[in-house]
């Protein structure tokens, strides 16, 4: 067989064999995300459809449909806890992608001692959550806590309903700004200087520059971290438990944690569930809306 003659042969082999080894090479990575991530969802919603109670195993698990859901939604402390998971999300993703953007924009500019400063600026995000929770627990204790007491003239806000949440919201803002900032600062490295320079010769100004160069370009990571801080805004629990408890008044009762008391607590583990799994569905609703309407227009834009 002459070399002319094996050529297509060893294309089409390739080509097969591309499109074979394709799924096998990817097969281990969807093994483990059904293992880790599908395969609890699904477990979730399935005990939500159950009526299991801790303190009665006699009673094993009868099946009970949308009877937890029902329940969930006759009830005020459900919707309760619904709004204020909803301020919190609205309210700290706000704060953290605006403060991440001007921290990300100053971390951008050139001066000395730059280096230092972005390490320094990393330092509440590699802080544990525990952590952080109890540090801001201590700073805004009615007692010892320097914040209550210069501040707050030795009172502390988490003792009352609208302060305790806006400390927790406080409390995230500093823990996960730094975030924002890295994302955003790795956009900004990315777009290319030869496009400010060029509108800056045009006659635009700074503020001009910014909001027409910079911003559209900055949009795919602005994307990224407003996906990112809602999702995970949504799944705020251990801030909760460590500085609240939920109180005062269940006024930051967040629906991570009124999972945790049913199932927990209350030895409720279908209705548990069932709260779990409307935090799952509120995450993919959002994550599907930014999709919609911000990501398509992206990706149309590239195009």
């Amino acid at each position: 067989m002459t070399r002319s003659a094996t050529a297509p042969t060893r294309q089409r082999f390739a080509s097969w064999l591309d499109r074979r080894l394709g799924p096998v090479l990817v097969a281990p990575a969807i093994a483990v995300l059904a293992a880790f991530a599908f395969y609890p969802v699904i477990g979730s919603f399935w005990l939500s459809l159950h009526g299991t109670i801790l303190s009665l195993p006699q009673r094993g698990e009868p099946f009970v449909g949308l009877g937890n859901y029902r329940d969930l939604a006759s009830g005020t402390l459900f919707w309760r806890s619904l709004a204020t998971t909803l301020e919190f999300v609205v309210a700290s993703t706000a704060l953290e992608t605006v403060l991440g953007l001007a921290v990300a924009l100053c971390l951008h500019a050139s001066f000395r001692g730059r280096g230092a400063v972005r390490a320094a600026v990393l330092v509440p995000w590699a802080v544990p959550t525990v952590v952080a929770s109890q540090m801001w627990r201590f700073l805004l204790n009615d007692r010892y806590g320097p914040v209550s007491y210069f501040l707050f003239d030795g009172a502390t806000p988490l003792a009352e309903p609208g302060g305790a949440l806006a400390a927790v919201i406080a409390a995230d803002v500093w823990k996960t700004t730094p975030f924002a900032s890295l994302i955003l600062l790795a956009g900004l490295q990315m777009i290319p200087q030869d496009l400010d320079e060029a509108a800056a010769v045009d006659g635009a100004g700074r503020i001009a520059r910014f909001f027409h160069v910079t911003l559209p370009l900055l949009r795919p990571a602005l994307v990224v971290v407003v996906l990112f801080r809602t999702i995970d805004a949504f799944r705020v629990f251990d801030l909760v438990f460590v500085m609240t408890q939920g109180g005062p008044a269940d006024a930051t009762d967040v629906l991570q944690y009124l999972g945790y008391r049913r199932s927990f607590a209350e030895g409720l583990m279908g209705s548990g569930a069932a709260v779990s799994t409307v935090v799952f569905l509120l995450s993919l609703a959002a994550s599907i809306l930014y999709v919609r309407a911000v990501g398509s227009d992206l990706w149309r834009g590239r195009r």
